[in-house]
């Protein structure tokens, strides 16, 4: 199984990013994904989470109504994307994707910032 999330970047407050995750090597269509995040000195938290078929998501209190988390399923691939709108500072984080049981990328800094 391999996972690498991309599109972390700089941003400043009220802007927006697309994060992706293209995760492999396994039936696409048979696992559920999570991104998580993880701020300097705090421990990693749950953002969302999206079910096999795409069709149950859900989200922190923190991000719910400003990220929306989606996927593409191929048959051995699939992507995760995080859409995140009306960033704020506490928002930077690294940003990681995860496919159960654990099964993480090596993550995506988002920084937000004036």
């Amino acid at each position: 199984v391999q996972v690498a999330e991309s599109g972390g970047g700089w941003v400043q407050p009220g802007g927006s990013l697309r994060l992706s995750c293209a995760a492999s090597g396994f039936t696409s269509s048979s696992y559920g994904m999570y991104w998580y995040r993880q701020a300097p000195g705090e421990e990693r938290e749950f953002v969302a989470y999206v079910d096999s078929t795409g069709g149950l998501t859900t989200y922190a209190d923190s991000v719910k109504d400003r990220f929306t988390i989606s996927r593409d399923n191929a048959e051995n691939t699939v992507t995760v994307y995080l859409q995140m709108n009306n960033l704020n500072p506490e928002d930077t984080a690294v940003y990681y994707c995860k496919r159960s049981p654990n099964y993480w990328g090596q993550g995506t800094q988002v920084t937000v910032s004036s």
